[in-house]
C-alpha cells in the first residue's frame, strides 16, 4: 500500500508541476503580448519645428494600440521652466466615438480626431514665451491604465533663414557643364570617324580602279607587242 501511494504521490506532483510550468507559459505570453502591443504615443519622425513669431503652428500627436482602447484619457502639457501648464484634455470612450475637449488656452485649438487615432493641437498667433517643450499624455485603462508620453519642441525664430543654394548651382553647372563636354567630344569623334572610314573606302576605290587600268594596258601593249612580233607567211 505503501508503494501505491508513493507512486500516486509522484504523479500528482508532476501534474502540479505541469500545471505551474503551462500557467507560467500563459502569463509569459499574455505579459509579452500586452508589452508589444501597448500604448504608444508619438509626434512623428520629427520631434520638433521652427516657427515664426505671429504665425500658427500644429502639434503633432497620434496614438496606437494592438489590443484596442477604452476611455482613453490624453491631455497636452507646456513645461514653462519646470512648471507644467495643462493646455487641454479629454476622455476617448471607444474606438471612432470623438471626445469632448476641455481646452484651458486661450490660443490652443483641438483639431484630431479618434477615426484617425489623432490628438494634435493647433496653437495660434505663437510668441517667443511659446518658445519651449509640449508633452503629449495618454493613458489606456484597457490595458490596466498603461500610459505614455511624447515631447514635441517648439523654437519661435524672428524670421526664417533662407538656405543658400549657390553651392549647389555650381555644382549642378558644372556637371551640366563636363557632361555637356563629354557629348560634344563623342559627337566630334563620332563624326571623324565617319569621314575617315569614307576617305579610306574612296582611296581602296581608287586603288581597284587604277590596278585595273594598268592591267587593261600592260595587255593592250603586250598584244600589240605580239602582233608586231609575227612574222609573215
Amino acid at each position: 500500500m505503501a508503494s501505491v501511494d508513493s507512486t500516486g504521490s509522484s504523479v500528482s506532483g508532476r501534474r502540479r508541476s505541469g500545471d505551474l510550468l503551462h500557467a507560467g507559459l500563459v502569463v509569459a505570453l499574455l505579459l509579452g503580448i500586452w508589452s508589444v502591443g501597448g500604448l504608444e504615443v508619438s509626434t512623428g519622425k520629427v520631434s520638433s519645428v521652427k516657427a515664426m513669431n505671429g504665425s500658427t503652428v500644429l502639434l503633432p500627436c497620434t496614438y496606437s494600440s494592438c489590443i484596442g482602447i477604452k476611455n482613453l484619457y490624453f491631455n497636452w502639457h507646456y513645461n514653462d521652466n519646470g512648471t507644467m501648464q495643462k493646455l487641454c484634455e479629454a476622455e476617448i470612450p471607444l474606438e471612432g466615438v470623438e471626445p469632448r475637449v476641455s481646452v484651458y488656452h486661450e490660443r490652443v485649438e483641438f483639431v484630431g480626431s479618434s477615426k484617425s487615432n489623432n490628438i494634435s493641437i493647433l496653437l495660434w498667433n505663437i510668441t517667443f514665451e511659446d518658445q519651449g517643450e509640449y508633452i503629449c499624455f495618454a493613458r489606456n485603462p484597457k490595458e490596466k491604465n498603461r500610459n505614455h508620453s511624447a515631447i514635441f519642441t517648439l523654437i519661435v525664430v524672428d524670421q526664417m533663414k533662407e538656405v543658400d543654394n549657390t553651392l549647389t548651382v555650381i555644382i549642378v553647372s558644372v556637371l551640366g557643364g563636363v557632361i555637356g563636354l563629354v557629348i560634344i567630344v563623342m559627337v566630334i569623334k563620332a563624326l571623324v570617324v565617319h569621314f575617315l572610314l569614307k576617305g579610306d573606302e574612296k582611296n581602296k576605290e581608287c586603288l581597284v580602279s587604277s590596278s585595273g587600268n594598268d592591267n587593261t594596258e600592260n595587255g593592250l601593249s603586250g598584244a600589240k607587242t605580239d602582233n608586231k612580233g609575227t612574222p609573215k607567211a
